[in-house]
């Protein structure tokens, strides 16, 4: 097999993949998802002019040196949220308001219940001027009708999904959330929770897969291992593919004499490369033919140990689920950290060690190794937050070099 590195079989991937199809959908399912197009507001923000306080609508000029003085107002009628009422405020007058409800024709500031007597007579006593336009929500001063509020390329979180809901849309246009299919492959695997035979073990890797997925953006199942049968892969991706934007296998792609993957899909549009990189060095990537409808289905070939299957996922399948989303950027950052142990990495390999990093009181980066970095260590990479990235040319790192970190679990804290 030809060797390549890192980024070249990562470019090779990404240079396969293009942004997904767009997709209208209700505004709670767009969160996390790019837009495809401009989203224009449908109405003024606000709608009309309203009151920002509970208190009184006035005519400013009426309430002239009240806070010298207390100025009496006859109430003329009351204005609640959500309700339009025939109320006029002329001078000398004033109209209880809740927040948000219209405000009253002839009124143009209001006054703070809190800076009244409350009316409990029909006449508001009040002890202060205030201005016109005074705690008054003015129509359109946040946005006006047919101006954009969303643009296309931005990812909807939160905060645009309420803008967007304010400006009148129920819905907007994303690129479609990619579905991922992951197909563990090997005739000891067990599901999680069932009992072990002698030589048996629990599929871990396909669980870790799918939450990998889903924690990318995209949604994911399990398919049903498949057994080291070249046949049966192929007629449970015929029969899943239908539904997959992607495609996850897991073991199978070594030199062995049960590497299922390799020998069933070596002549369907996958090619298997030696990756210079430690763990992950058997990868396997291409496109693979759904019969009915020939629609060309990505497939990633991981390896089978679980931090070669993780490390792998997170090198080359979280950055193209991205690029199949609109997501920038596609690969994570590095970061300068500080190593604290002495290791050693295998000539002319790109190592992915894991290390649990942490913030020293100066506010950097300190990365520890964890101690298992064999490719079966599933505890000690379940404790590490990050990936210390040595450079292929490097064979020794020393206490207190600088490296470069990539971090898993966002940003570090202490």
């Amino acid at each position: 097999m030809s060797m390549r590195t890192a980024k070249e079989h990562l470019d090779t991937i990404l240079d396969e993949l293009k942004v997904a199809q767009r997709q209208r959908v209700p505004l709670a399912e767009a969160v996390g998802l790019v837009l495809a197009e401009d989203v224009t507001a449908a109405v003024d923000l606000p709608g009309f002019d309203n009151s920002s306080m509970d208190g009184y609508a006035v005519q400013a000029a009426s309430l002239e040196g009240a806070d010298r003085e207390p100025v009496e107002l006859r109430i003329v009628g009351e204005l609640a949220a959500g309700v339009a009422r025939d109320v006029e405020v002329g001078p000398g007058e004033a109209a209880r308001i809740m927040t948000g409800a219209p405000l009253p024709a002839g009124a143009d500031a209001v006054i703070p219940v809190e800076q009244t007597d409350g009316a409990p007579d029909g006449v508001v006593t009040c002890r202060a001027a205030v201005a016109p336009g005074q705690f008054v929500r003015r129509r359109g001063e946040d946005v006006r009708a047919g101006t954009a509020v969303a643009w296309a390329g931005n990812v909807v979180g939160p905060r645009t999904v309420a803008l967007i809901a304010a400006s009148g849309h129920a819905e907007c246009v994303v690129h479609r959330r990619p579905h991922v299919l992951v197909v563990p492959t090997g005739d000891e695997l067990v599901p999680p929770g069932e009992p072990l035979a002698p030589g048996q073990i629990h599929d871990s890797n396909s669980t870790m897969l799918q939450a990998a997925a889903v924690a990318a953006g995209a949604t994911a199942e399990i398919l049903p291992a498949v057994g080291d049968d070249d046949d049966a892969l192929i007629r449970a991706l015929d029969e899943a593919m239908g539904r997959a934007d992607a495609i996850v296998t897991t073991g199978g792609v070594s030199m062995g004499a049960y590497d299922v993957v390799k020998s069933a899909l070596k002549d369907k549009g996958v090619d298997f490369v030696s990756v210079a990189m430690q763990p992950g060095k058997p990868q396997g990537f291409g496109h693979v033919i759904e019969s009915s409808t020939r629609r060309r289905v990505p497939l990633f070939a991981l390896p089978g140990n679980p931090v070669s299957s993780y490390v792998s996922f997170e090198v080359f399948v979280r950055p193209a689920l991205r690029r199949l989303m609109g997501l920038e950027p596609e690969v994570r950052p590095v970061h300068p950290a500080i190593v604290t142990t002495a290791m050693r990495s295998p000539a002319g390999r790109e190592q992915f060690a894991r290390a649990v990093v942490t913030r020293d009181a100066a506010g950097h980066l300190v990365a520890e190794p964890v101690a298992g970095q064999g490719s079966h260590f599933i505890a000690d990479l379940s404790r590490a937050n990050a990936l210390l990235v040595i450079p292929a040319a490097v064979t020794t790192v020393a206490a207190g070099d600088q490296v470069e970190v990539v971090l898993l679990d966002g940003e570090v804290c202490s």
